[in-house]
């Protein structure tokens, strides 16, 4: 009977993977096989001390392809080809033990489902990182007017007339300062890797032409989304 193991780039995925090699050194038993060079493939890097069976596994595989490649970065081939980072994500059930590693053949001719499973976690890990790069935050920003003959509808329009790749505008209120003076407090949420709040304050809100109304820019609070 198969043993399946799923994204095993995910933490539920290493989870299965602890549970199954709790008590054993490979995937098969005592002995590397094929089924290890596949999971391996599959497993990004070496985990840490939560799981402690996988990373011990982990540590067996590396050092036994170090012995069989000496001198070279550890790393899987199928078929005369370097596979991707997953080759496969299912261990099929264990053959015959061999009487020594020179009869071991680690390296078969790659299958229709290893090159499907490759993609998958090739898409997975792309997906992830765009994710990673991608990341948000929500911003309140102080907008002072330089008095209280400020038009402060104008000094509204003239923040939200500010478009930028990444950055979106949300609600606003007037809040009374003193003296009759009120500011504009405005909710912005940005995406971190294209929009600087410095240099919007420095850059677009307290120059030409936003300066006319808006005396300084002061950020209240910033949170990551």
């Amino acid at each position: 009977m198969a043993v399946t193991f799923s994204d095993l780039y995910t933490e539920a995925g290493l989870k299965s993977l602890e549970a199954y090699l709790s008590g054993k050194t490979y995937i098969s038993g005592d002995q590397l096989t094929k089924d290890d060079i596949k999971v391996f493939a599959a497993v990004l890097e070496k985990p840490g001390s939560s799981f402690p069976n996988v990373s011990k596994w982990y540590g067996c595989v590396s050092s036994q392809l170090a012995k069989s490649f000496p001198g070279k970065a550890v790393g899987v081939r199928v078929s005369n080809q370097a596979a991707p980072a997953g080759a496969a994500t299912t261990a099929q059930p264990p053959k015959a033990a061999a009487e020594d590693d020179d009869d071991l053949d680690l390296f078969g001719d790659e299958t229709e489902e290893d090159k499907k499973a490759a993609e998958e976690i090739q898409a997975a890990k792309k997906s992830s990182t765009k994710k990673k790069e991608s990341g948000k935050s929500s911003v309140l920003l102080d907008v002072k007017p330089w008095d209280d003959e400020t038009d402060m509808k104008k000094l509204e329009e003239a923040v939200r007339s500010i478009e930028m790749e990444g950055l979106f505008w949300g609600a606003s209120k007037l809040v009374p300062v003193g003296y009759g003076i009120k500011k504009l407090q405005i909710m912005l949420t940005i995406v971190d890797d294209l929009v600087s709040v410095d240099t919007l304050i420095e850059e677009r809100l307290t120059v030409e032409p936003c300066d006319e109304w808006i005396q300084s820019c002061d950020i209240v609070a910033f949170n990551k989304i």
